[in-house]
């Protein structure tokens, strides 16, 4: 030996994409598109395959068919979201309105009906992934936003109320902090799929904020006929209950 030290370390691979189908020759194309775009692919056949490839890999993103063996797209979906905000994408050949919708309800981050174009799904997926890390602009500067006991971190993309930290998905946190943001103005759905998924994405369904309000509203166990957070206001939208101040 010479006595130098030499860097043998090798970088450190990149968290993957996992992409969960039993059709083998769907998960080689999205596998193929992806890689081009320099991100890493893991496979998932079944639905316990990819809840055990979610636990052990982590993975930053999941491409999820509906129907899968052994457990269906829907309990995968509520699994994760017991646990973590992982974004999912869900593909599926049952595109139907309330299809979508029941995919949305379960905590999908976005949902691409079968057939699709590859390279459509790889634009939703860097979409889905830059929002989860924060790249998108927001409304208003302050990085701390409160309404009631209702506190919401922009930096840390978290939130709580009463000092209990809530578990919601990046879409979640931006439509709480739409409504926080507007102060107690009503905001039709159309203002809030353009706060959640920007201008110009036309496939998202205007019910698609129901069910994103639904979801809220369990997890912030709100009354909507006595509402302590989010208030609907018929024929029109939504608005957030109380006062907003901003924490510096």
């Amino acid at each position: 030996m010479d006595g130098r030290i030499y860097d043998v370390s090798m970088p450190t691979p990149k968290p993957p994409i996992l992409v969960v189908d039993d059709d083998a020759k769907i998960v080689r194309l999205v596998r193929t598109y992806l890689e081009r775009e320099g991100f890493r692919v893991i496979e998932a056949a079944d639905g316990k395959s990819a809840l055990a490839a979610i636990a052990l890999e982590a993975p930053v993103l999941v491409v999820l068919d509906l129907m899968l063996p052994e457990v269906d797209g829907l309990s995968i979906v509520r699994a994760v979201r017991r646990t973590d905000r992982t974004p999912i994408l869900m593909l599926s050949a049952r595109g139907t309105t309330n299809d979508r919708i029941a995919g949305l309800e379960a905590g999908a981050d976005d949902y691409l009906p079968k057939p699709f174009s590859p390279a459509e799904l790889v634009v939703r997926i860097k979409r889905i992934l830059d929002r989860s890390a924060g790249v998108a602009p927001q409304a208003a500067s302050a990085p701390v936003l409160q309404v009631g006991d209702l506190v919401l971190d922009r930096d840390r993309h978290s939130a709580s109320v009463s000092g209990n930290p809530l578990e919601l998905t990046a879409q979640e946190f931006r439509l709480l902090v739409a409504l926080a943001d507007a102060d107690g103005r009503v905001l039709s759905r159309e203002q809030l799929l353009d706060a959640i998924y920007g201008q110009g994405e036309a496939f998202v369904l205007d019910r698609s904020i129901d069910a994103l309000v639904k979801r809220l509203r369990q997890k912030l166990a709100d009354d909507p006929d006595q509402p302590r957070y989010i208030a609907t206001i018929r024929g029109v939208g939504y608005r957030i209950v109380g006062a907003r101040v901003e924490v510096a």
